[in-house]
């Protein structure tokens, strides 16, 4: 079980370090192409960009996903089990006690929120409460107060950020083909002109895509890894396994769900799967995959 968490915490540094491999390529590429010599100064203006509006996002970003997904803040006294679940586990973490919400949706599903351990919030559907045993629910549970121990809003703002900034230069990139400049830029430069064109083209399709794909395979590591953390905190992998069979096979989509907020939620709440290049573009991993892992510990 370390052996997992370890392992996965490998991969998702890996896959950062190319995220930001694939900004520094893309931004200097912007950088030469407007202005001579301009490669390496173009990178901290990128980063400094998409900073400043993923800021906003990390400062009141939990309070925006709690406000569309329609979660109301329990009251003392309300939910006890539930409440007496999340503090034992809370303790067993090490971390302070999340705030506590429901959504009144009979579609069972989870998901945490919030910047840091001292201002994070769990969520969960009327219809996990319902629907959950009580070792199923303490491994759902288990899950969510991991990915606030692991940091994974933190490590998925990285992410986001990195992103910003490759569709900010691929965009500029792209506008300037677009419309001329990347021709007269061409002939200016004779040989290089033509190769740096070619560069310039490929990075501005494909930077985005490659983009979007690195985010959603760390939003899938994280989930692994909340995954062996959950049942390293429960010591009993099959509660967590349990919840994930039941989730899948209630095939009722989340109604308050959308594409901004699935990533957050345990298991995909919109209940689709894209046929083509099937689990490259999701934002979960396969829950037999993920049953399969945990029943392997």
């Amino acid at each position: 079980m370390y052996e997992a968490i370890a392992a996965n915490r490998w991969r998702t540094l890996m896959l950062v370090a190319t995220f930001a491999a694939l900004v520094a390529a893309i931004a200097y590429a912007a950088g030469e192409w407007f202005v001579p010599g301009g490669g390496v100064a173009a990178l901290p203006f990128g980063l400094g960009v998409s900073a400043l509006s993923a800021a906003g996002s990390y400062l009141a970003g939990d309070k925006v996903v709690l406000a569309m997904s329609q979660a109301r803040e329990l009251r003392e006294g309300e939910e006890p089990q539930l409440r007496n679940v999340v503090e034992a586990l809370a303790i067993g973490s090490g971390v302070p006690m999340p705030k506590l919400h429901v959504i009144e949706d009979s579609a069972p599903n989870a998901f945490a929120t919030g910047r840091d351990p001292a201002h994070a919030s769990i969520a969960v559907t009327r219809g996990l409460l319902d629907k959950l045993e009580r070792t199923e629910l303490e491994g759902v549970l288990a899950h969510e107060l991991s990915h606030v121990a692991n940091r994974d809003i933190r490590t998925m703002l990285l992410a986001a950020v990195l992103a910003g900034t490759i569709v900010l230069f691929a965009d500029l990139l792209f506008r300037s083909l677009r419309f001329g400049g990347g021709r007269r830029r061409g002939r200016d430069r004779g040989g290089a002109g033509g190769l740096l064109l070619v560069v310039a083209l490929v990075l501005a399709i494909v930077g985005p895509i490659v983009a979007r794909i690195i985010t959603l395979a760390i939003s899938r590591e994280r989930e692994y890894l909340a995954d062996a953390s959950g049942a390293l905190l429960t010591r009993y992998p099959p509660g967590l396994a349990g919840a994930l069979r039941k989730i899948a096979a209630d095939r009722e989509p989340l109604e308050v769900a959308n594409k901004a907020t699935e990533s957050l939620y345990i298991a995909n709440p919109l209940k689709d799967r894209p046929v083509f290049l099937d689990g490259l573009f999701d934002t979960h991993p396969s829950i037999e995959e993920r049953i399969r892992r945990l029943e392997a510990m």
